[in-house]
């Protein structure tokens, strides 16, 4: 059973102000572990070494979503619409992907997931979708629309490794307001958006790193390609 990482992330929303707790998101652990996974939820805040330590041991990383990531891991100054900047999970998140990266770790990115993995490669963000691309879509439910609601086609280019996975067409839920801009060297798009934005990222050279946009961990029960994409992700890693 192989074992998965998730990064923590920053819950401040304690009623007794107790100081803030590392939490994670129960719909990716629950996606993990349908697939046969293990998974293993990472504090924030650890010293390179403990980091490592851990990541050591890892089968696989899984960047789960969240909150906007500072502009200054790219290069970019912070756009008025850019909220809930965590600099600790900045940093665990894009050092575990560099090491993933350099050691052809398997590894999944998920909405905020996608944009660390982008970012921990060399590329870039969209700030705001909405100011950005012209004629876009919606592509922000939360939060009046349930996890699973799927909201738009995505189109998955030919010849990709999530193509080859989940088919050249599907319906996805979608709960962002950034994306991915320039894509990091090394990397190539493998989906889109009808207006053009990007919805998912792969490497090039043969190692899963695959990045996508939606939440497939809230449609693995009604959405065979989903549940793929994380059998997949887990059979790499074991």
């Amino acid at each position: 059973m192989p074992l998965i990482g998730i990064p923590s992330y920053l819950d401040t929303s304690s009623p007794d102000k107790m100081p803030a707790r590392y939490a994670a998101s129960r719909p990716f652990i629950e996606a993990l572990t349908a697939v046969g996974a293990a998974p293993v939820v990472i504090p924030l805040g650890l010293s390179e070494q403990a980091l490592h330590e851990i990541y050591s041991r890892l089968d696989g990383v899984l960047l789960a979503g969240g909150h906007d990531i500072n502009p200054a891991t790219y290069g970019r100054a912070m756009h008025p619409k850019t909220e809930g900047v965590e600099p600790m999970r900045d940093q665990c998140e894009i050092q575990l992907a560099q090491w993933s990266l350099a050691e052809h770790k398997p590894l999944l990115g998920i909405c905020r997931g996608v944009q660390a993995l982008n970012v921990a490669a060399g590329g870039t963000l969209i700030q705001d979708v909405n100011e950005s691309v012209p004629h876009a879509i919606r592509h922000q439910y939360a939060p009046e629309k349930s996890r699973d609601y799927v909201a738009h086609d995505i189109d998955l280019l030919e010849g990709t490794r999530l193509a080859s996975i989940m088919g050249h067409r599907a319906r996805v839920n979608s709960f962002h307001h950034q994306a991915v801009d320039t894509v990091a060297p090394g990397f190539r798009v493998s989906a889109y958006a009808p207006d053009g934005v990007i919805e998912a990222i792969e490497h090039v050279n043969g190692t899963f790193a695959i990045g996508v946009q939606w939440h497939p961990e809230s449609l693995i029960y009604t959405d065979a390609a989903m549940r793929a994409l994380f059998e997949t992700f887990v059979a790499q890693a074991s």
